[in-house]
């Protein structure tokens, strides 16, 4: 049984991370992909000498060393002469990146981190379906006419879907596996005020109604999977019927990772709402452990994973801190 309290309790301060939508033109397009590139670089140099060093019995490789020898002498080397191109913020916090990624592994190892085991850090491909760079309040700016400014890349256009409620202290530029462009914001700042209230809910999730609540209250599943299968399988196929390698294959590859994103994107709005409004209306609530990975591997995966159950756990527990007063 997992509890989310709804702490009414005062809090300081916390981090919360903002996300818009972002339109790059294709010169900010190019810049952003060089960034990406260099970005990738330098963690896959990095972690290749940490690998080798662990490998031949050697101590481990610091940070300053690195640093030292794939961001500083790199940059001066008719091979890696490139990478100065790129805001050296984005070259730094990529190695920060990859030691958070180390930390991570061996807190794992030890016990001292919670949840799901996390493995060694990998090597990043130019192939993967997501590319990031992470910037620090150094090397961007928000201007008066909504532009964000980005070092060596320029004034960005942003979708504001709400305002920030503080000055960002990071930025986090994605490039998504449909082609969009993500700018995520970490803020520091207060929790909303809720009153205090008496209710308590009691949640038991399954898949012909996605939830029953302790009142007796039914939240019908939403199926956007499903609702979407006959479009994605015809996307399917036409991506099946491209030449491998070829730009139309391409090109079919994005409109089935643009379904998927629109699956996706309406199944995370619509559980923020309904979490959102349950932690709204009570001081606790109790929700059934699930063994979802186990339940993955069934005949009823597919069912499973268009519900998001952990997704909408999660989003609970978010949204139990984050609205805490």
């Amino acid at each position: 049984m997992l509890v989310h309290e709804t702490n009414r309790s005062r809090i300081l301060a916390m981090q919360l991370r903002y996300n818009y939508r972002a339109y790059p033109d294709a010169t900010q397009r190019r810049a952003l992909a060089s960034a990406f590139g260099c970005a990738r670089v330098v963690w896959n140099d990095c972690l290749r000498d940490r690998k080798e060093a662990h490998a031949a019995g050697l101590p481990y490789v610091t940070s300053a060393e690195l640093s030292r020898l794939r961001i500083t002498q790199a940059k001066r080397t008719e091979e890696r002469a490139w990478l100065a191109d790129v805001s050296a913020v984005v070259l730094q916090q990529s190695l920060r990146d990859l030691d958070t990624a180390y930390k991570n592994f061996f807190d794992s190892i030890l016990g001292k981190r919670p949840g799901r085991k996390a493995g060694p850090p990998r090597y990043k491909s130019k192939k993967d379906t997501r590319q990031s760079i992470r910037l620090n309040a150094n090397a961007f700016s928000l201007k008066e006419n909504g532009t964000v400014y980005v070092a060596k890349v320029g004034n960005l256009k942003v979708k504001w879907s709400r305002r920030l409620p503080a000055a960002p202290t990071s930025l986090t530029v994605t490039k998504d596996s449909s082609g969009r462009y993500f700018l995520s914001f970490v803020v520091d700042t207060q929790p909303d005020t809720l009153p205090e209230v008496d209710a308590e809910a009691g949640i038991d999730l399954g898949l012909s109604a996605f939830a029953v609540l302790s009142d007796g209250r039914k939240i019908d599943s939403p199926r956007f999977l499903r609702r979407a299968e006959k479009k994605l399988k015809r996307l399917q196929r036409e991506l099946s019927r491209k030449t491998k390698g070829s730009k139309n294959r391409a090109k079919a590859r994005t409109r089935v990772a643009r379904q998927h994103a629109k699956v996706a994107d309406r199944r995370r709005d619509w559980h923020h709402k309904a979490s959102t409004q349950i932690i709204r209306d009570n001081q606790a609530v109790y929700v059934e452990d699930l063994a979802v990975s186990g339940l993955g591997r069934t005949r009823l995966a597919k069912s499973v994973h268009d519900a998001g159950w952990s997704a909408f756990v999660g989003m609970l527990t978010l949204n139990a801190v984050s609205q805490a007063a």
